[in-house]
């Protein structure tokens, strides 16, 4: 399981690059859900999210899944390419599959990528 360390994370599987803004899903989430094949961002650019705020939703072979801000701000740019390339979820969930960027952001109740190691090997079997 990849889960970098500059990285800050929620309990429900999103991350949150404090220094660029960016957000997505973590790979244990991606790995969860298995083939990802569809994604639906719900903001815009120039949106304000709150935490928790639902800002997209993706569908896999097994399940689908709101994906939740993991942080308060404006929403500064959105990942329009990742409608059309889902599966960038699955192979680079923190680099070209963030799902939008958010100016200003305030992280929520986040744990550093030790915390997550952590919390995501206590919900396994």
């Amino acid at each position: 399981m990849n889960i970098p360390t500059n990285l800050k994370y929620t309990k429900s599987d999103e991350w949150f690059d404090p220094s660029t803004g960016a957000a997505g899903i973590t790979d244990y989430a991606q790995g969860q859900l298995s083939d990802i094949v569809f994604v639906e961002i719900l903001v815009e650019a120039g949106e304000e999210v709150a935490v928790g705020k639902p800002i997209a939703s993706v569908e896999s072979v097994k399940a689908s899944a709101e994906i939740y801000s993991p942080a308060a701000g404006k929403v500064s740019a959105v990942n329009k390419g990742l409608s059309e390339k889902p599966e960038l979820i699955n192979s680079d969930p923190y680099g070209e599959a963030w799902m939008i960027k958010i100016e200003g952001g305030a992280a929520g109740d986040v744990m550093d990528a030790a915390a997550y190691e952590k919390y995501c090997e206590g919900r396994t079997h």
